[in-house]
């Protein structure tokens, strides 16, 4: 029960520590007068995939031997089929409750050039790392890592020069730092962003030992666990960031959030799994890859050919995020 307790304990630490992240992040992004495309699909979806990245990487590093490299690729796997499936389906969810408020409905209020740019991105970036799982030679693995983190690169370059328009303040929460003001110093925002960084690396090392622990108590997988449990939390800020805004109508902050830490996972954390750990894939990660996909690429097939989003495409995750809880509860996997 203790160890429970401390589990819990850690994701409220990396969820409190990661929605302090983002705030710091986004009034960063105001300070430079960049774009809603640009602050949700870059900003505000590095500082809540944040988590996503520290909780594999200390696993990788500093967790056991046995089961380190487990629950990191379990939580790198994860990640991108949470947001894929489950957020997804958050979102579609909270347009249709909010739509006597839209005389648009069902139409999302996003900028399809910046939704058809984020998963052409993620499908190629995501498609390379899952390819690079059946290769053996660690100099064409590592090739493959670089390349995906060069790639996303030139993704955060393209958006930031896409569009214009800056962020308004009525769309951002006050910085937690200096509530009370408009125009916070940046060196309060970076300190801001500092100290939450602090939470989620203190938050990760607790969670990663207590799953191994409970692991080992319980006979789940320690991948399984990673998997469910690690992304659940970790992608709170994304579906909490999401829901907020969607109720504000600024549905491109909304769906690029998520959007665009997709494609921050399928680069940067993918090259992580790549290169610190043998990146071989279980049948349930090749599943869990496969319904990522199907549920990503539904949604692209309709902005691709209507160029338009609406809830009920998004709503389709849910039922793949379904599936997949029920191939792990009936011990299939």
């Amino acid at each position: 029960m203790w160890d429970i307790l401390m589990l819990l304990l850690a994701l409220g630490i990396i969820l409190l520590g990661a929605t302090v992240f983002t705030n710091g992040l986004e009034w960063f992004g105001k300070k430079l007068n960049l774009s809603d495309g640009a602050v949700g699909s870059v900003f505000a979806a590095v500082g809540t995939a944040l988590p996503e990245t520290l909780v594999p990487l200390i696993a990788i590093l500093f967790g056991p031997k046995e089961t380190g490299a487990s629950i990191g690729v379990g939580a790198i796997i994860g990640a991108p089929f949470m947001l894929g499936t489950l957020a997804m389906f958050i979102s579609g969810a909270a347009v249709m409750l909010n739509r006597k408020k839209r005389p648009d409905y069902p139409v999302l209020r996003v900028d399809t050039a910046v939704m058809r740019r984020d998963i052409e991105y993620f499908l190629a970036l995501y498609g390379l790392a899952i390819v690079c799982t059946l290769l053996s030679h660690p100099v064409l693995k590592v090739f493959i890592a670089l390349t995906l983190l060069f790639c996303y690169a030139g993704y955060v370059l393209q958006t930031l020069k896409g569009n214009n328009v800056p962020v308004e303040e009525a769309d951002l929460d006050p910085c937690y730092f200096a509530p009370g003001s408009h125009d916070p110093r940046f060196s309060i925002i970076l300190t801001q962003v500092l100290c939450s960084l602090l939470l989620i690396v203190w938050g990760a090392h607790i969670f990663v030992e207590k799953v191994q622990i409970i692991s080992l108590r319980s006979g789940i997988s320690a991948f399984v666990l990673s998997m469910i449990i690690a992304p659940i939390a970790t992608e709170l800020p994304e579906k909490f960031n999401s829901v907020i805004w969607i109720n504000r109508g600024k549905d491109t902050l909304a769906i690029g959030n998520v959007t665009g830490a997709m494609v921050f996972q399928s680069s940067v954390i993918t090259a992580i799994g790549i290169m610190m750990t043998p990146w071989k894939l279980s049948p349930l990660a090749f599943m869990t890859v496969f319904l990522t996909f199907a549920s990503v690429v539904i949604a692209y097939a309709q902005i691709r050919i209507k160029n338009r989003l609406t809830p009920g495409t998004l709503l389709v995750g849910g039922v793949f995020y379904v599936v997949f809880l029920s191939q792990v509860f009936l011990g299939k996997y």
